[in-house]
């Protein structure tokens, strides 16, 4: 059954335009806290990241769960998958995170986690969506859900950040820059990777409810490329706003992707032992990263794009590492979703205990020319049912003659239609791009 609220990543839009209003965010609290209160007797954790609308959400959320009758637990900014975590090690019956993650600040949105800290499966935010369509009640005052803060929150995830990782392992010499993309992680990202032994420079880490993901982090790694050749770092890593996206840059400012990435790991993990034959990717994930991990006698299984599919498949072929190109990395053998902090601690891992730079791990693939453009849209499209741009596409594939890879989508949380292609020539790439872009604007 089609969902109405729930998108494939939560709930997410602009701030005062439906549904992320403070009344939906009301009844959305209490819609939660009446499915979680049939389960039994439990307290709700709400985290966020820095956005300036989540004062007003975390209020309207905390207000809905008490007239439900259940109890919350305030940790205030908190990355993602941090919330993840501890709603699995404290029991909770759920966590709830306010974060758009890499949108810009004027959007929001909510994420929620189980008992088990992954995300919520489709039955219980079908019972969500039924509640949310009835009157909202409230429960009698002496049954009325109280709230508290948890005061050592972000020390409990910072230890087990470092946990991920060997304690004998010593990253002392090694010169980082943290981009904290002035979200979720700027007070915790910095601790994790000082307290394990490196130097750390630390950049967009002053928050001030606007400026989150502006120019900065994961979606522009470019500012961080210059501050590494600038502090003459061994490398530099980018999370965003919501800390579960990793992407880094060598000691030469080359930007190394999520694919690149899980390339890394997947070798360190392999040659100890601890990874079988597959490695999850998405649909998007680069060709290069593909036949890199043939060469080392692993497969790839494509899901489709977002983290929730990526999860799906790796449940489903019982596989520990998957993600994007992006960089959403899930390295299952170490928590229960993606985690920007803690996939950095695997590469940088790999470099201390291999001796190699970041430029040469990444050197064992060969990235394809890929380039994504995105097509805003007013309204949803099935773009598989426009037969001008299918005929687009079938004419590029026949060009690529099986050289390379066209993928056109739309996005499942933004308004766009997102178009990729992928190829050998760089400047052919270009070319099938923009003229599958122009077939878009023109039949949409």
């Amino acid at each position: 059954m089609k969902k109405k609220y729930f998108g494939t990543d939560g709930i997410r839009g602009k701030v005062g335009k439906s549904p992320i209003t403070p009344d939906f965010m009301l009844k959305l609290g209490w819609a939660t806290g009446r499915v979680f209160a049939e389960e039994g007797h439990g307290f709700v954790l709400v985290g966020k990241d820095t956005r300036i609308s989540g004062y007003m959400f975390e209020s309207a959320l905390e207000a809905g769960l008490s007239a439900a009758g259940v109890d919350t637990r305030l940790l205030g900014p908190m990355p993602t998958p941090g919330v993840a975590y501890l709603t699995r090690t404290l029991r909770a019956k759920a966590g709830i995170v306010i974060s758009a993650s890499h949108n810009p600040y004027y959007d929001n949105g909510i994420k929620f986690f189980s008992v088990n800290g992954a995300k919520l499966p489709d039955e219980l935010e079908h019972k969500i969506e039924h509640y949310l369509d009835l009157p909202m009640t409230t429960v009698a005052s002496s049954e009325l859900g109280k709230a508290k803060r948890l005061v050592d929150a972000a020390g409990r995830y910072i230890e087990f950040c470092k946990s991920t990782v060997l304690a004998s392992l010593d990253f002392k010499g090694l010169r980082i820059v943290v981009d904290c993309a002035n979200g979720a992680t700027y007070h915790i990202a910095p601790h994790v990777f000082s307290e394990v032994g490196a130097e750390v420079v630390t950049i967009g880490a002053e928050p001030d409810g606007l400026n989150i993901n502006e120019e900065c982090g994961a979606t522009k790694p470019e500012f961080l490329a210059e501050k590494v050749i600038e502090y003459r770092a061994d490398l530099g890593i980018a999370l965003d706003g919501d800390g579960d996206r990793l992407i880094m840059v060598d000691h030469k400012g080359e930007i190394v992707d999520g694919d690149e990435l899980i390339y890394i790991i997947a070798k360190s993990k392999l040659e100890a032992g601890e990874l079988k034959d597959t490695v999850v990717g998405t649909l998007m994930s680069n060709l290069g990263m593909e036949h890199g991990l043939n060469a080392l006698g692993l497969n790839l299984i494509r899901a489709n794009v977002g983290d929730r599919y990526v999860m799906e498949m790796l449940n489903k072929h019982k596989v520990i590492l998957g993600g994007e190109g992006s960089g959403h990395i899930i390295c299952l053998d170490k928590t229960t979703t993606g985690d920007g902090i803690v996939a950095a601690l695997q590469v940088l891992a790999e470099v201390q205990s291999s001796g190699k730079s970041l430029h040469e791990l990444k050197s064992g693939m060969t990235k394809y020319p890929q380039i994504l453009k995105n097509v805003k849209v007013n309204k949803k499209v099935n773009i598989d049912e426009v037969e001008t741009v299918q005929k687009a596409v079938k004419a590029v594939e026949k060009q690529m003659a099986g050289k390379g890879r066209v993928l056109l989508r739309a996005s499942g949380t933004e308004p766009l239609i997102r178009v990729m292609v992928e190829g050998e020539n760089h400047d052919d790439v270009i070319k099938h791009v923009n003229h599958l872009v122009d077939v878009v604007k023109k039949s949409i």
